[in-house]
């Protein structure tokens, strides 16, 4: 890579970025603490107390530290891509990570299971559709039938018309900087997002689930750019 290059580098290897995740989520999520706690209400409903999650895109440890701490008796094994936020989920659960397995990599670096639910917060908007197609499959192929797979991410309405997703994502950075986020920071997010992200419209993210073999899908959050479904294997 040329290394003058005006590329940003990626939040998710750079050390200094990683170090300030934990920030981040509870100031541009609306809801980000309500959302994970209806995630592990949603999967209590069906996961019995010796249970065992899947959570795809584990890394930072946030939402393994919810669930972890809310069920004694679960035990959790987590993918993500970046060792470095790897790192940051170990320290982040600290004697909850007696429970946990932390697998680098994908989805198909975790084990098959079967497993009694799975969890992918905030992270598909990364993806690009038919990878992310890829990785629903394999995730409900890990799945014990009728288990709940939970997922929340970015999803913008009427995606695709430019004035639509200008105000849509205006949402979000003035959530943002009410949150207490710098409007200059806010912005650059908002252009970045803009250009970088694999964001679709609800349509299109619910037909993934289908054409994954999911069913009972239902919508349970949403949050300006973000909403979550839950759904079963």
């Amino acid at each position: 890579m040329d290394q003058h290059s005006s590329a940003p580098p990626d939040p998710f290897s750079d050390p200094q970025s990683v170090a300030r995740y934990k920030e981040g989520p509870p100031r541009i999520v609306p809801g980000f603490a309500d959302m994970q706690r209806m995630t592990t209400l949603l999967l209590s409903e069906c996961v019995p107390q010796k249970g065992r999650v899947l959570v795809v895109g584990a890394g930072g440890g946030l939402e393994l530290q919810t669930f972890a701490q809310a069920h004694p008796g679960w035990t959790f094994d987590g993918v993500d891509p970046s060792a470095e936020m790897i790192r940051l989920a170990e320290q982040t659960l600290g004697p909850l990570l007696s429970r946990v397995r932390l697998y680098p990599g994908e989805v198909d670096m975790a084990p098959d299971g079967p497993f009694d639910a799975a969890t992918c917060l905030l992270t598909m908007h990364f993806v690009e559709r038919k990878k992310r197609q890829r990785m629903a499959v394999e995730i409900r192929r890990r799945l014990r039938p009728g288990s709940p797979f939970v997922v929340v991410h970015m999803s913008i309405p009427d995606y695709e018309d430019a004035k639509a997703r200008a105000h849509w994502l205006s949402r979000y950075a003035a959530f943002a900087v009410s949150s207490g986020v710098d409007p200059r920071n806010a912005n650059t997010a908002r252009t970045t997002m803009e250009s970088r992200l694999n964001i679709l419209t609800p349509e299109h993210d619910e037909a993934i689930l289908h054409e994954a073999g999911f069913s009972n899908i239902n919508l349970f959050y949403a949050g300006f750019t973000f909403r979550g479904w839950v759904a079963y294997a």
